[in-house]
């Protein structure tokens, strides 16, 4: 599209980089659409590397930040939170690291200052803190939305939760999450645990669910996959699609699945990357059941797998969303989630869209499992839900809160 017909009007997008993750595709799909309305679109990240930096949609403006020094980023944090020590003593003044944002603190607060976009959307606790901060800094008349894509109580109760940038965080956010234009969470489970865990009026959150792009998942879900056990006459295929990491214990995964291959002939695939990434591979071999299991990777098309498996499971220990089952419902797959703190349960409607199980409990994983493989819904039931999580239906809300007609 020419430049001389694009919308005035720009949105920013702050991400910490462009690694493989649900904040990061979510902004990608917003951006994409918001590109398709002709506005203006920046995304400003702190590195500009991962796997999504070769999925940038064409016309998105792309800044790099620079690192500043720790010294003069943990001092305008505390100017920009009006002196309030005693909320930024220990998750930042005292940190004995920073967290990855912070350093760029100070580059943020000068190019809101030039750059004026008429919005900045955050993601990430620690990203939205920093956005918050610099705005107030650069006194711009951008309007501010921060998106909690996580379940703040797990995150701070995770292992990584037990270093001071997490441990004291929720005080910090219920000073700091008020001056934001608008406060927005993935799912309703979300905005219920921010406010009890901060305090934060619930009127002052808002729901807007994470976005998929229907059409380019089902383009993508047409693609072809150059792997045997996806051939016509092959046993079914199990996906788990995510990082390998704690939190997504895809070790219920393979449990479940060891107990469902003792039944049925069946293949698991996970396709992903992490620091469980050996340990999966060693438990896979303890249960016997490495032959039938692959491991991948990161994909770039995640879609072509899902629309050829027979059934996609998430076995996460907390999830905000889980987009994973709305992108797999988009291209037909049906799906089994887990009964787990967040928005699983939310997005399947108590189990109508797709059966549930507690976390943890692998056996009861597996039985979800081959009743699903036995009795699968119908494709046009699981494109039906997709459907509700569009794009264009988040694009709206998102342009609605940031006063954008």
């Amino acid at each position: 599209m020419a430049a001389t017909t694009r919308d005035s009007r720009r949105v920013a997008f702050l991400l910490p980089s462009l690694a493989g993750g649900g904040a990061a595709r979510v902004a990608l799909n917003l951006a994409d659409e918001m590109l398709r309305r002709d506005l203006g679109v920046d995304l400003v990240v702190c590195r500009d590397a991962g796997p999504y930096r070769d999925q940038l949609p064409a016309g998105i403006e792309v800044h790099v930040l620079r690192r500043g020094s720790r010294l003069r980023a943990r001092r305008l944090a505390l100017a920009a939170s009006g002196g309030n020590w005693r909320a930024l003593a220990r998750p930042v003044l005292l940190a004995l690291r920073d967290t990855p944002p912070l350093p760029f603190l100070p580059d943020l607060s000068d190019w809101l200052r030039r750059a004026r976009p008429d919005a900045l959307i955050a993601g990430k606790t620690h990203t939205n803190l920093v956005a918050l901060w610099a705005a107030r800094l650069a006194r711009s008349p951008t309007r501010l939305l921060v998106t909690q894509h996580s379940v703040l109580s797990r995150e701070i109760a995770s292992p990584k939760g037990r270093r001071w940038r997490w441990r004291f965080v929720a005080p910090l956010v219920a000073a700091t999450y008020p001056s934001a234009d608008a406060i927005v969470a993935v799912s309703d489970a979300v905005a219920d645990d921010l406010c009890r865990t901060t305090g934060l009026a619930r009127e002052r959150i808002t729901t807007i669910y994470n976005p998929v792009s229907i059409d380019a998942a089902q383009a993508l879900a047409r693609e072809p996959i150059d792997h045997p056990w996806l051939a016509p006459g092959q046993p079914p295929v199990v996906l788990g699609v995510g990082r390998l990491r704690p939190s997504k214990d895809f070790a219920t995964l393979l449990r479940a699945f060891a107990r469902l291959r003792a039944q049925r002939s069946v293949r698991l695939v996970l396709l992903g990357d992490g620091e469980q990434r050996s340990a999966l591979e060693a438990l896979a071999r303890e249960l016997r059941i490495a032959e039938d299991v692959a491991l991948p990777g990161f994909v770039d098309n995640p879609f072509a797998w899902m629309a050829r498996a027979a059934v996609l499971a998430l076995t996460s220990r907390y999830e905000a969303l889980g987009n994973v089952l709305i992108e797999a419902l988009a291209v037909g797959c049906p799906v089994v989630g887990s009964l787990c703190p967040g928005g699983p349960r939310e997005l399947l409607a108590d189990g109508r869209y797709g059966l549930l199980a507690q976390p943890g409990d692998d056996a009861g994983f597996a039985d979800a499992l081959a009743s699903t493989l036995d009795q699968p819904l119908p494709r046009e039931t699981l494109e039906g839900r997709a459907a509700e999580f569009a794009t264009a239906h988040a694009v709206d809300r998102y342009l609605a809160a940031a006063g954008i007609d």
